[in-house]
């Protein structure tokens, strides 16, 4: 059975891990795009694929070119313009997959069918080492017959994929995914905290917490991190302000109260303020923890 031909925008370090994946189970990667070009052009090298110069080149180059950027003005960046995704997409399927705005993801996909081209919009509720294995957990919202089309080549790299219905939804559970992640995260940090501070031993504590109603997917992943100060980065504390803020605008745009995510969200954003905003979303504690407020850290 011969493969899609498929093409990256946008290869950090989520991008270059998919396209690794795809190239790993014989997917022809058409063409590369990233606007800092020596990634591109290290990518391209290692897969025997091409380096891009222009956004148009990719989508002659693939059949289906998945984007991976890095907000909303990226996203609607490459779909605008004489040399966008857009030029001679009629047939052209695009897998969105950024953590933006339901508007944002909506209004590419409006684009992109005036242009004659498909859209998904596949959410990931992963990192980095689930992006090089094929084991993303996908939300994809968007036509099912265009899902149903598309299944086999989303299944290779996902070990979890539901449709979740029309382009915007998924961007819309991937928001309350992340704030509800980001709230968890800052309340471990807070809890530990005041654990260090009242002398407590900290992996007794985490221990308890672990058996408890204190227990969290975020205590299994960054609990050890916050207590031994490791925030090597899989999601930064500046995409946990960013993605915190666009589920507070869906909030405040269907008129709910959210005091929890508006914390964390200035919390993160303090990091930011910090210079630590390069850190993983556990460097939180360093905002809670006595005697750090990210002393001995470098800024990022």
């Amino acid at each position: 059975m011969n493969k899609v031909s498929v093409g990256f925008v946008g290869v950090g370090r989520m991008g270059a891990n998919m396209a690794r994946r795809l190239a790993d189970l014989g997917y022809p990667i058409g063409a590369i795009y990233d606007p800092h070009t020596a990634s591109a052009d290290s990518l391209a090298l290692e897969l025997g694929s091409v380096a891009a110069t222009t956004l148009a080149e990719v989508t002659v180059a693939s059949d289906v070119i998945f984007t991976v950027v890095t907000d909303d003005a990226a996203m609607r960046g490459i779909f605008d313009g004489p040399e966008s995704l857009l030029k001679d997409a009629a047939g052209k399927t695009f897998i969105n997959c950024a953590t933006v705005s339901p508007a944002t993801h909506e209004a590419v996909a409006e684009a992109a069918t005036e242009a004659g081209a498909f859209t998904l919009a596949a959410s990931m509720a992963s990192s980095i080492p689930q992006a090089r294995q094929g084991t993303l957990y996908l939300m994809v919202g968007g036509d099912a017959e265009v899902f149903e089309k598309h299944e086999p080549l989303l299944r290779d790299i996902s070990a979890s994929l539901r449709h979740v219905g029309p382009v915007g939804h998924a961007a819309k559970i991937k928001a309350l995914v992340n704030m509800v992640m980001n709230i968890n995260t800052a309340g471990l940090a807070e809890g530990l905290g005041l654990g260090a501070a009242l002398g407590l031993d900290l992996q007794l504590l985490k221990e308890v917490f672990s058996q408890t109603g204190a227990n969290s997917r975020v205590l299994e992943t960054d609990g050890d991190d916050m207590i031994t100060r490791e925030h090597d980065c899989y999601f930064s504390a500046a995409h946990a302000a960013k993605d915190s803020g666009i589920a507070n605008g869906l909030a405040s745009e269907a008129g709910i109260i959210a005091p929890l995510s508006n914390a964390a969200e200035a919390q993160y954003r303090k990091m930011i303020e910090l210079g630590l905003g390069g850190l993983d979303k556990s460097g939180i504690a360093e905002l809670t923890f006595p005697d750090r407020a990210g002393l001995d850290l470098p800024t990022l």
